[in-house]
């Protein structure tokens, strides 16, 4: 009786695809703005940004386990920090970017230092808070334009902010796949997802490492706040502070797989995809939050691993609706 031959493949030979995927996609999203219209380029630039803030959101909410509300918190806080720096202080649009990422970072170990002890959905409910609380207060201040909003100064110059939202949403990617997916303090945060009570038995600081990961989700969303700004030129507390900010990281992590790293990229991509195609059909509309929504019961029914679950097969296939519920409740802490 002979054995059969097994094919051991080295690790370096079976990740060649994937680093042959992620040249080509990143040499054509570098060549991009050279061979498209202006329409397209501000298209994709919305597409980088919302999968910069997606991944954001995943660091806490999906290698974490804590369902945080209150994120859009973080870009708004970012939008205004940047917008009063260069109109009332004078600084540099990479100043105002720097210093949004900072403070965006600080508060949120400062929210997290006590929220992060709370079990169950109490740490949805004051992130939820705190995210109206910073809206209220952005509606009644003067420095930030209170009701009426702010402007900032004005720059034409589409490729400009599609290459500085192209490299930060890059470098969200890299820092994630760097600490998250390659370095110990991945690993304790998987831990505490999967068990925390086991973790902080084998001497994980399971707070000290959650404030970190939550301080982590919280810079990146600083940084684009104030790159959205500036593209825009006008800000408003219910544009950069409004609870749609947060839901639409949320819809875009459940949707292409919350935990995993292509996910968020993923969903941002699909659900930019719909809103646009429909509003290039009827106009302006809400219509795509309705297929969204859709999506999204479909997803949490049956495939509770997302788009990148089901294509992985062997991980979360499609469930029946109590085994899914039952994977929501082991990877989510409420």
């Amino acid at each position: 009786m002979t054995t059969p031959a097994i094919e051991v493949r080295s690790p370096a030979r079976s990740a060649a695809p994937r680093w042959t995927l992620g040249i080509l996609l990143g040499t054509a999203l570098l060549l991009l703005p050279f061979a498209v219209s202006s329409f397209w380029i501000r298209i994709a630039t919305e597409v980088l940004l919302w999968a910069g803030l997606a991944q954001s959101w995943n660091i806490i909410g999906g290698y974490t386990g804590y369902l945080s509300f209150g994120h859009g918190a973080f870009f708004g806080l970012g939008a205004y920090i940047t917008g009063i720096g260069m109109t009332v202080l004078g600084w540099s649009f990479p100043a105002g970017l720097v210093v949004s990422g900072v403070l965006a970072a600080a508060l949120a170990a400062a929210i997290g230092y006590p929220t992060l002890r709370l079990r169950g959905a109490y740490f949805a409910i004051a992130t939820w808070a705190f995210g109206e609380m910073l809206r209220q207060v952005a509606t009644v201040l003067d420095i930030t334009g209170g009701a009426f909003g702010m402007r900032l100064p004005a720059l034409l110059n589409l490729p400009f902010f599609y290459y500085v939202t192209l490299g930060t949403s890059a470098l969200v990617y890299v820092t994630t796949y760097l600490l998250l997916e390659r370095s110990p303090f991945g690993y304790k945060l998987l831990a505490i997802r999967e068990h925390e009570e086991a973790a902080e038995m084998v001497g994980v600081n399971t707070v000290a490492v959650k404030i970190n990961a939550f301080a982590l989700s919280a810079f990146f969303p600083g940084v684009l706040g104030g790159i959205y700004a500036y593209w825009l030129t006008y800000i408003h507390p219910d544009s950069v502070l409004g609870g749609i900010i947060t839901d639409l990281m949320v819809v875009m992590v459940f949707l292409g797989g919350m935990g995993t790293f292509w996910g968020p990229l993923l969903g941002a991509f699909l659900v930019q995809l719909v809103s646009r195609s429909l509003w290039l059909v009827w106009g302006e509309s809400t219509l795509y939050l309705v297929i969204i929504g859709a999506a999204i019961c479909i997803v949490v029914l049956f495939m509770p691993g997302g788009i990148v679950g089901l294509l992985e097969g062997r991980r979360t296939p499609l469930l029946a609706p109590h085994a899914a519920w039952r994977w929501w409740r082991e990877r989510m802490r409420w």
